[in-house]
């Protein structure tokens, strides 16, 4: 190499260290580039996508070429810095030791940390580019790549690990795929839970969203025909069960627009209503909301009654409930129904029967949702035994006190300051028209 200039010299040095480190670049962002997204960029026509996917389905002769490429590079620029120092410094023992740590500094920085922080950070966007020079790289070395992974697949049979073991191309898992909803940058406010809320349709069940039996508005047809056309006239539904002598007796579902075809034919009474009775449609008690969904559509139903094994009525559930929980509250509610509003110290006075699934959502609370339903439920269950007013208690991170008790229930609850979060929606007054609950 003594006819060589100098600068030549520097010149191959320099082409080798950017040799190197576009190896480490490539190295890092084919494999933390998101297949995913590369699948989808194929489907559109990249080619820079396709030919990065197709070297990804064989990680070992890609890694194989990688890295032959990069430990040969490194190793003619650790020779020709030898070569370099000994022309401007001599064969000394010091300037071997100034070249070895020139050289060292150089490929950490040059070649590894800042070309593989670089690939990491922009793998999606190098990864396809890489790939037109891999690609050729590869079909030019590729026997020397096949006899190194001769070795190289011999220690991993001994290691127990094999092509299968290979975790980028496993699919995602729900959780995992839940994860990337919420973690990730594509998806932003309400799209990011009504996302998150579609993968938490397996996890509730029916029990959890459904109206109890006991605020279910139905129609009893050994009423009156003044009573019956009374409660017709003031349902702000459009369905309504209907029951021979007791609740559990139910005959079918009343559709209002019949009612509205009976009322211009003359007087309305219970044998006119059972005309236009349609069967009910009955849901066995902690079918998944998922699944419920499904049948409604199956079964073209917007409304099912819940029953227990014994088929004793639980609740009632409608299409509405299961959509809510995947988009929010969409719909006023009835205005027969308890308000929940806060008082003028801070506290939220809400009705005992109001799920605890609602106070979390809206107001920020971490009520445990895995026993009773109910704020009632929750309050009996933790005292075993039916308070009495006034009474106070401390759980789940939350003060309560019982204002109400009427028919074995508690009525009305008080959550007391500090409630929930503090990002929680804002509830008016009292005395101000208050947010409607279901």
């Amino acid at each position: 190499m003594d006819d060589i200039s100098l600068s030549s010299l520097l010149g191959a040095l320099a082409a080798l260290l950017l040799a190197s480190g576009f190896s480490s670049m490539a190295e890092t962002a084919m494999m933390a580039v998101n297949r995913y997204r590369l699948r989808h960029r194929s489907k559109q026509g990249s080619r820079g996508a396709k030919l990065a996917l197709s070297l990804l389905a064989e990680t070992d002769r890609l890694l194989g070429v990688i890295l032959l490429v990069n430990t040969l590079v490194n190793a003619a620029a650790a020779t020709l810095t030898a070569v370099i120092t000994k022309r401007l410094f001599g064969e000394g023992e010091w300037a071997l030791a100034l070249g070895t740590a020139a050289i060292s500094f150089a490929l950490l920085v040059f070649c590894e940390i800042t070309p593989k922080v670089i690939g990491a950070s922009r793998a999606n966007l190098i990864a396809p580019l890489a790939s037109f020079v891999l690609a050729p790289m590869l079909k030019i070395v590729t026997p020397i790549v096949w006899f190194v992974n001769l070795f190289v697949q011999s220690l991993l049979k001994l290691v127990g690990i094999g092509p299968e073991s290979e975790s980028g191309h496993s699919p995602l898992t729900q959780e995992e795929l839940r994860s990337m909803v919420l973690e990730g940058q594509s998806f932003r406010g309400k799209h990011r839970a009504m996302l998150a809320n579609l993968f938490d349709l397996d996890s509730v069940s029916v029990d959890d969203v459904m109206t109890p039996r006991s605020q279910i508005e139905a129609i009893d047809l050994g009423a009156k025909a003044a009573s019956l056309l009374d409660q017709l006239a003031n349902s702000y539904h459009t369905r309504l069960p209907a029951f021979e002598d007791e609740l559990d007796n139910i005959a079918g579902i009343v559709h209002i627009k019949q009612v509205l075809r009976l009322q211009q034919a003359g007087e309305i009474d219970a044998e006119q209503l059972r005309t236009i009775l349609r069967p009910a449609y009955f849901i066995p008690a902690g079918t998944p909301l998922l699944a419920q969904l499904q049948h409604f559509q199956a079964a073209g139903q917007r409304l099912g009654l819940v029953v227990d094994e014994y088929g004793e009525l639980l609740g009632l559930v409608t299409l509405e409930d299961i959509l809510e929980e995947i988009v929010g509250e969409f719909t006023t509610q009835s205005p027969g129904l308890e308000a929940m509003h806060r008082e003028s110290d801070g506290s939220i006075a809400v009705d005992g029967m109001t799920p605890l699934r609602v106070l979390n959502r809206k107001l920020g609370t971490a009520f445990p949702l895995d026993g009773p339903k109910t704020l009632n439920g929750l309050i009996v269950g933790q005292l075993g035994e039916i308070p009495d007013a006034g009474a106070k208690l401390h759980f789940a991170g939350q003060s309560v006190e019982v204002m109400q008790v009427q028919d074995r229930a508690v009525k009305i609850v008080k959550l007391l300051p500090p409630v929930g979060r503090s990002g929680a929606p804002a509830l008016q007054t009292s005395g101000e028209q208050a947010s409607s609950i279901r």
